[in-house]
């Protein structure tokens, strides 16, 4: 059974939709949970930091690795055969894009990218189409890294935002572990649902 690293960044608001695909995915592959600093240890208005780890925790039955020297050696000694990192921020993004290793995530990703483990990112961030529209860019142009499709969730109120569609995170992990990124990779934003 292979093995995948699945890396939480603080995008709050979508933690029940990213362990909700952590729950699919742990009927298929052994789960290595990891997750940001500020993902581990803040509690925000979606609940607090001890009840995400308690869940991560009791999906995976493993601990969740958030320190920098957890997340080293995860691609030297072939921890995973793919990291996930689902939700992607886009503080978190553009850090992977720079080549900034300071928090566990983005060690897990170097540690990863460095022995050409494939890294699949779930992105959620308010200025994708802003300022974290080049690095979005240069890492669909980065191998080894592929995206989830996403589009943007409120064409009026956020113009700039993307979302991952994280119901298809199963089958971007599939075909990245085939060296394919799953197709299209921008997607039409959703219908507005009607008032009743």
């Amino acid at each position: 059974m292979k093995t995948i690293g699945y890396a939480l960044c603080g995008s709050f608001c979508t933690f029940d939709r990213a362990l909700a695909q952590m729950e699919t995915l742990a009927k298929t592959y052994e789960i290595l949970p990891l997750m940001s600093q500020n993902a581990y240890a803040t509690d925000t208005r979606f609940g607090p930091a001890q009840g995400w780890i308690d869940r991560v925790e009791k999906i995976t039955g493993r601990q969740v690795i958030h320190t920098l020297v957890g997340a080293e050696p995860i691609g030297p000694k072939g921890m995973v055969d793919l990291l996930a990192v689902a939700p992607c921020t886009g503080n978190t993004l553009s850090k992977i894009a720079s080549g900034i290793t300071d928090t566990s995530v983005t060690m897990a990703v170097k540690s990863s990218l460095r022995i050409g483990i494939p890294v699949v990112l779930c992105c959620a961030t308010n200025d994708a189409m802003a300022a974290s529209g080049p690095n979005l860019l240069r890492l669909l142009n980065t191998k080894n890294v592929y995206v989830t499709p996403l589009r943007q969730d409120d064409p009026v109120k956020k113009p700039v935002s993307l979302v991952a569609d994280f119901s298809l995170l199963p089958a971007t992990i599939e075909q990245a572990l085939q060296g394919k990124q799953l197709q299209p990779v921008f997607l039409p934003p959703q219908r507005p649902r009607e008032e009743s």
